[in-house]
């Protein structure tokens, strides 16, 4: 064991005096540290609910064995998610066929657009998906995703409508435990045991990466709270995947809210950096950095990591580094990017594509134009650039020289990746792009600097507290000239 600090001792106490809790803690800060002192100080039994399975088993090394490290999918599976152990695993099915056996065959029309069989099936999975994220007990028109061109509510609408029906078809094939049209995968068991209101038992519960949990695990956790003690950790200012349906769960907690603010992972000057955007992003949690580290915020040549703003952003960088004869890894790997590409191939020669991204555009040209001229459309622009600049044929190749982490000379990543990871020398990409100008000028007649998104600081802290011994601000040095980067 270690020298808790007096954050850790405290939280110590609250737990043993029986405290449900909430702990703040920052980057580097040894949660699992803190999670691992609480468990050793009691011979009550508890369980440990890890974000994935590699987290898990690198928990229980730590824990005493008083304490089960699973993830919330484990326990639904040792519940009941064996049962549907015939049709785990089974072999991909192309989302027409699925939906066909769910009886789409036919064509839509919706809003001035043809939706075809598969991309109606794609948003009928997508929206069986949605479902299993959330802590809803029927499924609803809320939980059918947006299409891009058929996002108005009236458009959403008709589309939920010819949606919704056939999800509940596909969720009604996935209650049979043996054979089914639709691919079973631990999502779906995990929201079926939620909907048993399971008990979990176990004296206390810990709760891991508490910022970015899926609220079916959140209501799992906190139906808990009449046998068991809870205890959550996690970060809110790393809450970066709202977009995907995850949930911050620490801030509106009932229970003890406490800090752990003395970071482990870099030295005093990297924590001043980190507080600058956790003030931006309107944390209370300020970091110490550690008197034993020396961090330095200088120009990185060799770094080990790049970290990039986007998926197309990573994209550009490995092929620059492979055209100079760099070994590179891609966190992640490049399947996403493959994907695309072969999209953008499709739709290059004519033909449509069912990629979710693209699936209503007739063209390749109808996709530059709307990256080009529809407000909507500009995150699609970095994509258009990396096709047209480099082409397919050179992206896949690229893809296909990856290099695994332990071979690479280079590691590049998306900040949203590489959370939960730490490098000595980390360059920020230049996709980090500053916020366009606001109306407002300054005496001078100069617009002043638009306000820098929360959800943005939120990624740029996630991403300069990636370094332990050296920081290229890189792509995100324009904070320096920015107001709120001298508040």
């Amino acid at each position: 064991m270690f020298t808790p600090t007096d954050e850790q001792t405290h939280a110590a106490d609250r737990f043993h005096s029986g405290h449900h809790m909430a702990l703040q803690a920052g980057a580097g800060t040894g949660k699992t540290s803190t999670l691992a002192l609480l468990a050793h100080g009691t011979r009550r039994c508890g369980r440990y609910l890890a974000y994935n399975r590699s987290i898990a088993r690198e928990a229980a090394t730590r824990f005493p064995s008083t304490v089960t490290c699973r993830t919330a999918h484990a326990l639904a599976y040792a519940a009941l998610g064996h049962r549907y152990s015939r049709r785990l695993g089974a072999p991909r099915r192309p989302a027409w066929r699925t939906g066909q056996d769910l009886g789409i065959t036919r064509p839509v029309h919706i809003a001035g657009h043809t939706l075809t069989p598969t991309t109606l099936s794609n948003a009928v999975l997508r929206t069986v998906t949605r479902f299993c994220y959330s802590a809803d007990a029927v499924l609803t028109p809320r939980h059918v995703p947006l299409l891009r061109g058929i996002d108005g509510p009236e458009q959403h609408q008709e589309l939920a409508s010819c949606v919704v029906p056939y999800a509940e078809k596909a969720w009604a094939d996935l209650q049979h435990p043996d054979d089914g049209a639709v691919r079973f995968d631990p999502d779906h068991f995990l929201k079926i045991w939620s909907l048993t209101n399971p008990k979990i038992h176990a004296d206390f519960l810990l709760l891991d990466e508490a910022q970015d949990t899926n609220p079916v695990v959140e209501q799992i956790f906190n139906s808990q709270r009449e046998h068991a003690q809870l205890v959550m950790v996690g970060d809110s200012a790393q809450a970066i995947y709202h977009w995907r349906g995850a949930k911050d769960v620490l801030t509106g907690f009932d229970g003890t809210h406490l800090p752990l603010s003395q970071s482990f992972r870099f030295g005093p000057a990297l924590a001043a950096e980190a507080n600058r955007w956790l003030a931006i992003a309107e944390s209370p949690l300020r970091l110490s950095g550690s008197s034993t580290k020396t961090t330095r915020l200088c120009p990185v040549a060799a770094p080990n990591a790049v970290l990039c703003r986007t998926n197309v952003g990573a994209m550009q960088h490995v092929m620059t580094l492979l055209s100079a004869g760099i070994r590179v890894a891609l966190v992640g790997g490049g399947e996403s990017l493959r994907s695309l590409a072969l999209a953008a191939r499709q739709l290059q020669e004519g033909r449509s594509t069912s990629h979710p991204e693209l699936v209503l555009f007739p063209t390749w040209g109808a996709v530059q134009d709307y990256a080009a001229y529809d407000p909507s459309g500009r995150d699609l622009q970095p994509l258009v650039d990396l096709v047209d600049t480099h082409g397919t044929p050179a992206i896949l190749d690229a893809v296909d020289r990856l290099s695994h982490e332990l071979h690479a000379e280079v590691t590049v990543s998306t900040a949203h990746k590489a959370k939960g990871r730490e490098w000595a020398g980390v360059k920020i990409a230049d996709d980090f792009t500053p916020p366009k100008d606001g109306d407002e000028q300054d005496d001078t007649g100069r617009p002043l600097p638009g306000r820098v998104e929360q959800d943005e600081a939120r990624l740029a802290y996630v991403a300069v507290t990636r370094a332990s011994h050296q920081l290229d601000l890189g792509g995100l040095s324009w904070i320096n000239e920015h107001p709120q980067g001298h508040a």
